[in-house]
């Protein structure tokens, strides 16, 4: 898979639905789920998508590469957090909340996993 192409995708996404939360939501979502969910959910999509950017490059600057594995699961991270979270937000199902720590758990696996290749320096992981 080309994660420089899916972080740039995924960066692009991050951007439109910041724009679609910014001109289509406001004022149809109420403080808690603008403010406290959906503006939530795009902070984290940008921040990991933007991280998977950095990681899926690292051997092209000489750093050991993170491989797929680190990108795999800050994908399924970005699906799962901030995916559970936009639904809820426009939703209203509170249900959804319950899926949201598994994106967070896959957020925290893929960077301690980067932190063992990189203190390994195992190229292949």
């Amino acid at each position: 898979m080309n994660w420089t192409a899916t972080a740039a995708i995924l960066l692009a996404l991050a951007v439109m639905l910041g724009a679609f939360g910014a001109h289509s939501l406001r004022g149809r979502l109420d403080a808690y789920a603008m403010g406290g969910v959906y503006e939530k959910a795009v902070f984290y999509h940008f921040i990991h998508a933007l991280g998977m950017l950095i990681v899926a490059n690292l051997p092209r600057i000489g750093i050991a590469p993170a491989g797929g594995w680190v990108c795999s699961l800050l994908l399924a991270g970005i699906l799962i957090f901030s995916g559970s979270l936009y639904a809820l937000a426009i939703t209203g199902a509170r249900s959804l909340g319950a899926i949201t720590p598994i994106g967070g758990l896959s957020f925290i696996a893929a960077w301690l996993l980067l932190a063992v290749v990189l203190l390994r320096g195992n190229p292949g992981a």
